[in-house]
């Protein structure tokens, strides 16, 4: 079964940290390009992060610029998402997403990150 399963979501006061990561099963993301979007209560989905594959190269989204980091490691078909400084905005429900030019996109169930004191 095709599937990408995101983990590492929590609880997390202002300023901490997490970890996302986004693992593949069923396929392997070599070839596929691989992005991080978001989405909170009463608000359309967004683009956070994205990686392209074979390159590597990364986009942000202005307000996670120099807080987020987007990896990869095709070895083990796994994407990360790495979350500094964290604000009460970031809090949302946290999507991965594999594309491939000609297929259809696979997203993955979410995590949740909750920002809170």
């Amino acid at each position: 079964q095709v599937q990408l399963v995101e983990s590492g979501g929590g609880l997390v006061q202002p300023g901490g940290s997490l970890r996302l990561s986004c693992a593949a099963s069923g396929f392997t993301i070599s070839g596929y390009d691989m992005s991080w979007y978001r989405q909170a209560p009463g608000k359309e989905r967004e683009l956070v992060a994205g990686i392209t594959s074979p390159g590597g190269s990364t986009n942000y989204a202005d307000s996670v610029k120099g807080r987020f980091a987007i990896s990869r490691n095709n070895a083990k078909s796994t994407v990360y998402l790495q979350m500094n400084s964290l604000k009460p905005e970031d809090a949302a429900v946290y999507y991965c997403k594999a594309a491939r030019m000609w297929r259809s996109a696979i997203w993955g169930q979410g995590t949740q990150v909750t920002v809170s004191s």
